[in-house]
């Protein structure tokens, strides 16, 4: 179901809980409420609609992916950008991402896997992670 976008500051600077297979359906409708916003968002957390939990969708080469409690556990090559936000109004703020990234996660089976990621990706999956962790840009 498209979900209401939160754009409370004091909500969004909480630190998300883990997630577990009870939040299936909080991945579905993240799924279904970035789907609606594609034209102008290519990731989300949990708790851009209302749910504090470590969940997050983004855009892998097109197609929207799920992870479960998603955790960087290895970064290289910093990088200065600046980046917008749908929760967050105003315009695009200054920000220090890495252009790999190695991912621990879990997947719809809520099996435990680990994969790098590059470019783009990467920043999207950084800024997600960063909104589960209640760090706002």
């Amino acid at each position: 179901m498209v979900k209401e976008l939160i754009h409370d500051p004091i909500f969004l600077a909480q630190k998300s809980e883990p997630a577990d297979e009870n939040d299936r359906q909080t991945a579905q409708d993240l799924l279904d409420t970035i789907t609606a916003h594609k034209d102008e968002c290519v990731g989300m957390a949990a708790n851009m609609i209302g749910v504090k939990k470590r969940v997050i969708v983004f855009d892998e080469s097109g197609t929207f992916r799920v992870m479960f409690n998603p955790e960087i556990i290895g970064k290289s090559e910093p990088y200065k950008t600046e980046e917008g936000c749908l929760s967050l109004l105003g315009a695009p703020r200054p920000t220090t991402r890495f252009k790999k990234i190695k991912v621990r996660f879990q997947n719809d089976d809520f099996q435990t896997r680990i994969k790098t990621f590059t470019g783009f990706t990467a920043q999207i999956i950084q800024h997600e992670i960063d909104h589960c962790g209640g760090v706002l840009i």
